[in-house]
């Protein structure tokens, strides 16, 4: 079955109109004869969105219960059931509720693609993963929604939704964004035009950059070279030479005229042999390009102007940057030289030359390798033209010289030829060269006998040498050209180590790589489906084989299809589309090959890692517990069942004070067994990600109190002095006493019996840190950490009172509420315990969570209760938690 097509509207911010937008194209999909179903659609109370599903089928929901709450959330296989052409499911970063088979609707909407259904969904640019971060930063508010960014790249087609700041926030006032009574908040707050203007820049942003790959596709599967200039692109060529850092800063600066614009370095490899090319040089460049916002590219050619633009046309690159020729003079004249030659091809790229302090400076003589054609050529020339003309010139002075200095002479000339042009060229030279030395200056001339003995021997001589000389120098540029095949390879595989190294090994990354450097179309890993069976044809078919990974244009699909095939295993094959490398190229190819599949094993060990974790972690927990409880849960039953047995003997009469005694020690020891218990169930609930919070405003000056209740009569004194004026902390009301109860019992375990316990509360900033206060031994500052964790009783006198939760569970309730938990030392000895709480009100923060629910507002207020100054609990028998 076909999968479907996902088409997603994209928005800057809430009430843009997103779902105005996906419910108006479903209707128009409806009017034009299309099956068309609403799997879900949020009108959070907005008219005109409702009215337009008015008309349109709606798939009911299913309900489902968390924590005595009902919820509704999409019924998936109610969906797939119906089997519409057309699914409309809005809220793609929603998070389920628990107990739903996938934690995100985006995964529930993979499953209605799955099923060959098209979806149409939404989504606002602060819940992609990849700006998540800097959406925080602009708008101070946390995005606990998020989507991978792959996702929604993968749509087949993505629809920016787009509204100016003023428009906006002219659409909240009127009321059709949120009730009446949350504008102002709104306004004030999340919709300040500078939040709005930000997230519609990253939205633009983030959709050109999505056209681009979209674009880059296009022309890769259509084989387009020609350079379109749809955005700025500027290509900087580097060859390691001290010219280097002035050309990237000169294209940085090109780039930068240019908003959004590009920078690309890149550094051509010749098959024979780079002149010049310095490793280290090369290796710094590469730190400048990418610190400066750039990328940095290798590529193999033997023509250096063409293997430059044909990456610049292949990266739709509009401007290319090259250094002045640093060859001298009479070089040049020789050669027009690579920018010459780059200027004379480069069509509709701008090709800048950029003037530098190496100019002119000359440059290491280049490695002489395999003989281009031109010299070739320049061979043939002069074997056939040469010849003739010095023999013309030689005429003339027949009678002057004798015919081994005319041999000699003829010699030279020969070595000439087989050094310009090569072994045949040479040995036709010097064939040639014989014939002529005979007719015109050997005795008889102009005939082709020799009369001398030993003339026939010198003219034998002759060719033997001119041969053998051209074979020697033939035999040096091969020699030559094999060594510098051996340095490019030997430069791509290093700096395939260096991707390895720097940790780029990254598939896509790696494949991407790999199509640049040898100017393939498309790379692509293939796997076989473990599934399928072994035939002998399953090369060529494309359902025995999946893609793991690719780069470039469309994929191939199975090896057969593929120009070139390099088999790793019996599992995995690396293939490729596009130029038939040489066959000195296999072994770089194979290199490759066998870093995409250690990459792949890479990827799926950390995955592996990743699910192992916090099976290891339960594990650990489970042990620990288990260790841990093994003791501290029988001492409390112990005690209780010891009293209650002793209460209903009646052997004994038991005076009322005795009787007293024991129903207290009965009651103290359940009251630790209930503690313990809770303590234990909240951590679990904790490691599993499962705890309920009822964020709300809450007053400390009620919780406080509440809290130091709960711990009966703690033995020492605890005094407290919280101001009128802290404003109500964003916290779930009854684990904010959990916390403060544990942070007091912990104070009062480790103090000593004549110091008192101090809790204080002062604001800084946008939140609000409580200090519980103790003159007891103390932490050591090495093990501010560590106490935090399950199970530690670091400095306990007693190590069978407690299981070592109290801290643990603390910092994780704290955490789960927005806050923090850090020790301190007290000043003169002992320990503060700092808890800090998110300040609950309207501006900044927590007006709008940052998708389009509304829920979890928070708005000034204070709960009616008198101010708490001060409470001194007198000494008494009674034991609390451990740490």
């Amino acid at each position: 079955m076909p999968r479907g097509r996902l088409r997603i509207y994209l928005g800057a911010a809430p009430g843009v109109g997103k779902t105005f937008a996906m419910l108006g194209e479903g209707r128009r999909a409806l009017e034009r004869g299309q099956d068309v179903v609403v799997g879900l659609v949020e009108t959070h109370g907005r008219v005109h969105t409702a009215e337009l599903l008015d008309g349109l089928e709606v798939v009911p929901r299913k309900t489902l219960t968390h924590r005595g709450a009902s919820f509704t959330e999409l019924d998936v296989d109610a969906v797939i059931a119906r089997a519409p052409k057309i699914a409309l499911i809005d809220e793609l970063a929603h998070t389920n509720v628990p107990g739903s088979r996938n934690a995100k609707r985006w995964q529930d909407i993979e499953e209605v693609l799955a099923a060959g259904i098209d979806v149409i969904s939404t989504v606002n640019v602060q819940h992609l993963e990849s700006v998540n971060d800097v959406v925080e930063q602009i708008t101070g508010v946390p995005q606990r929604e998020t989507v991978p960014d792959e996702v929604v790249r993968r749509a087949d087609q993505v629809e920016l939704v787009d509204m100016s700041p003023q428009a906006l926030r002219r659409r909240l006032a009127h009321g059709n964004v949120y009730a009446p009574e949350k504008v102002d908040a709104a306004l004030a707050n999340y919709f300040r035009v500078g939040n709005l203007t930000a997230l519609r820049e990253l939205a633009l942003l983030w959709v050109a950059g999505t056209v681009d790959e979209q674009l880059d596709r296009y022309r890769a599967d259509h084989g387009i070279a020609a350079t379109w200039e749809t955005r700025e692109r500027v290509v900087v060529a580097l060859t390691g030479g001290p010219e280097g850092d002035t050309l990237i800063r000169r294209a940085a600066r090109i780039a930068a005229r240019a908003k959004g614009a590009d920078l690309l370095a890149v550094h051509v490899t010749r098959a024979d042999g780079l002149a010049g090319a310095d490793a280290a040089g090369l290796s710094r460049q590469r730190t400048l390009v990418e610190s400066l916002g750039g990328t940095y590219h290798q590529v193999v050619g033997d023509d250096i102007p063409a293997a430059l633009l044909d990456f610049a046309r292949g990266v739709n690159a509009t401007q290319l940057v090259l250094g002045a020729s640093r060859r001298g003079r009479f070089a040049q004249i020789l050669s027009r030289g690579v920018g010459v030659e780059t200027i004379a091809r480069s069509g509709s790229i701008d090709v800048h030359m950029i003037t530098h302090e190496e100019v002119r400076k000359g440059r290491r003589p280049a490695a002489r390798a395999a003989l281009p054609r031109t010299r070739r050529r320049i061979g043939w020339a002069a074997a056939v033209a040469g010849m003739p003309a010095f023999t013309a010139a030689m005429i003339p002075f027949r009678d002057v010289l004798a015919l081994p200095s005319e041999i000699l002479l003829f010699l030279l000339l020969v070595v000439g030829v087989s050094l310009i042009g090569g072994i045949w060229p040479a040995i036709i030279a010097a064939v040639g060269g014989s014939l002529l030395l005979n007719y015109y200056f050997t005795p008889p001339t102009h005939q082709f006998t020799i009369a001398d003995p030993e003339n026939f021997l010198a003219l034998v001589v002759f060719v033997l040498v001119a041969v053998t000389v051209s074979a020697i120098v033939d035999l040096a540029a091969r020699r030559t050209r094999e060594a510098a095949r051996a340095t490019a390879d030997a430069e791509l595989l290093s700096a395939l180590a260096g991707h390895v190294l720097r940790g780029e090994a990254a598939l896509p990354s790696l494949l991407a790589r790999m199509r640049e450097t040898f100017g393939l179309t498309s790379v692509t890993l293939l796997e076989h489906r473990p599934e399928s069976g072994r035939r002998p044809d399953s090369r060529g078919d494309p359902d025995e084989w999946r893609v793991v990974a690719a780069s470039g244009g469309a994929p191939c699909t199975s090896p057969a299809d593929a120009d070139i095939d390099v088999s790793i295993d019996e599992n995995l094959t690396l293939t490729a589309m596009g130029r038939l490398p040489d066959a000195s190229d296999r072994r770089v190819l194979e290199a490759f090959a066998a870093e995409a599949a250690v990459a792949l094993r890479q990827e799926r060990l950390r995955a592996e890692a990743e699910r192992a974790r916090p099976l290891a972690e339960a594990d650990k927990m489970r042990t620990a517990l288990l260790a841990a409880v093994s003791h501290d849960l029988r001492t409390p039953l112990a005690s209780a069942k010891a009293a209650v047995d002793s209460l209903r003997a009646t052997d004994v009469e038991w005076s009322a004070h005795d009787r007293a005694e024991l129903l207290a020690t009965a009651e103290e020891s359940l009251t630790r067994l209930d503690r313990l218990v809770a303590n234990l169930l909240d951590m679990s609930r904790l490691q599993a990600g499962v705890l309920g919070l009822t964020l709300q405003p809450v007053a400390l000056e009620e919780i406080v109190p509440r809290a130091i209740d709960d711990l009966g009569s703690p033995g020492v004194p605890v005094e407290g002095d919280i101001s009128p004026e802290i404003p109500e902390v964003v916290a779930d009301p009854a684990l904010l006493e959990r916390v403060l109860v544990n942070l007091i019992s912990n104070a009062v375990r480790h103090s000593p019996g004549d110091q008192k316990i101090l809790i204080t509360a002062s604001r800084h900033g946008e939140y609000v840190e409580v200090r519980v206060i103790d003159r007891g031994p103390g932490i050591p500052a090495e093990a501010h950490e560590r106490v935090f964790l399950p199970f530690q009783r670091l400095g306990d006198r007693d190590n069978h009172t407690g299981v070592g939760l109290g801290l643990a569970l603390s910092r994780g309730l704290a955490e789960a509420m927005g806050g923090t938990l850090i020790p301190e030392e007290t000043p003169g000895g002992g320990l503060t315990m700092i808890l800090t709480l998110p300040i609950a009100r309207a501006p900044r923060g927590r007006v709008h969570d940052g998708g389009d629910r509304d829920g979890d507002r928070y708005a000034p207020g204070r709960h009616a209760s008198g101010p708490f100054r001060s409470i001194n609990c007198d000494p008494g028998p009674g034991s609390v938690p451990a740490r």
